[in-house]
Formats: structure tokens, sequence, C-alpha cells
């Protein structure tokens, strides 16, 4: 049995699934069969700061309160899916993951939305230690966070969409085999070659559409 490290303490809902932070913050009759919205964390609900481990660099990007407050006001569940290589390299700790997402969260809710599940993959072919993985089944943009959820969760993954800001984001809900993704010019969205590489992941049985930023994606969402 692998001994993963762990944060001083979990905070509500939380556990590490065979190293993969996993976080059911709503009761599952709330969730089940339920479409839901995955988002990326880095740079589509927060503003990208490479790494980001500090509470003082946590930033919302804009309207992002107000998108995650419409789901919510629509019975659909949203669930953060985030790499977290950072963890793995070795360049901050779980305890540093639980004070970003604690001020994340917290942030959300003074504008009254709430995020009802965070999974979050440290593993990476550089990852130190434990963490060394040359292909994790967590790992955008393979599904496995995707699945996961829908396990632990019980959403419904082939009604459900996904939103990030890197083609990898938008390939793990093809994986899952989501209904749709939809890639957005925030936070590494910008980069040459993201916004094509995304929507070249599209065919007859994936949607794929591009947008500005997470809170005109809202207009772009089949459910």
């Amino acid at each position: 049995m692998i001994n993963f490290p762990e944060p001083t303490t979990f905070p509500t809902g939380a556990s590490l699934t065979d190293g993969v932070w996993t976080q059911v913050l709503s009761p599952r009759d709330q969730t089940q069969n339920r479409p839901a919205l995955f988002l990326d964390r880095d740079g589509v609900v927060v503003e990208e700061a490479h790494y980001l481990h500090k509470v003082k660099d946590v930033n919302l990007t804009p309207n992002a309160a107000q998108t995650v407050k419409f789901a919510n006001d629509n019975n659909i569940p949203v669930i953060l899916v985030t790499n977290q290589a950072g963890v793995g390299y070795g360049y901050f700790k779980w305890d540093d993951f639980v004070a970003v997402q604690a001020q994340i969260l917290s942030d959300l809710a003074d504008d009254g939305a709430h995020i009802d599940g965070v999974f979050a993959c440290p593993f990476h072919i550089k990852g130190q230690g434990v963490y060394a993985h040359d292909n994790h089944p967590a790992r955008k943009p393979n599904p496995g966070m995707l699945t996961l959820a829908r396990d632990l969760m019980g959403v419904d993954l082939e009604k459900s969409w996904i939103i990030g800001d890197r083609h990898l984001d938008v390939l793990a809900g093809k994986n899952a085999r989501l209904l749709g993704g939809i890639h957005v010019s925030t936070g590494h969205g910008s980069k040459d070659g993201e916004r094509a590489a995304a929507l070249a992941v599209g065919d007859e049985n994936y949607m794929v559409k591009g947008t500005k930023n997470l809170y005109e994606a809202l207009d772009l969402l089949v459910y």
C-alpha cells in the first residue's frame, strides 16, 4: 500500500482516493442523475497565477461567481477538476492547496455561489516520489477525475459539459463521453494553437465551442 502525503487536516467532505484529491460537498441526492458542469480551476474560475498556492493570489475571474450561481439555481452540480502538478513536483503541499481552496469557496459564497465537488490530480511524468506517473488515469486529458465524480456523486456524464482554458480540458470531457466542451480564452486559453486544438477535438458525438470567458460560456451550454 502506498502512503501518499496528506494535509494536516482534511476539510469537510475531503479525502485522498489513491492519491487523488476527492471532495464531495453536496449530498448525493442533490447530484444523482443530474447533468454536471465540470470546470477547470486555474485560468477559468480563478485568474492564472502559475502554480497557485498562496491565498493572497486568489482572484476569481470576472463574473465567475455569477456563472456558478446560475448553475446552482438550475440544479446543475458544479464540479472542479484540476491538474495540480505543483503538488507532485513538490512546489507546494496539500496544506497550501487546502488554504487556496478554502479561499475560493469563501469568495464564491460571498456572492451566493457554491461548488458541489472538487477533484485534483497531483500526478505527473515529472512528479517526485509517489507522484511520478507517466500517464495517470486521473490527469487530464484522461477522464479519471470525471469518472470518479460520477462514481461518488452519481452525475450523468453523457449530459454534462466541461469548460477549460486548455484543449486538454476539452479532450478530458470527450474521453469521459460528456455531451460537450467549451474552451475559454482566459488563462492559458489565449496561447497560440490552444483554441484551434480545442475545436479540433469536437466531432458528431461531442460538441466543442469557444468563447471569451467562463461567464460568456453560459450562452453556449445546452442541457
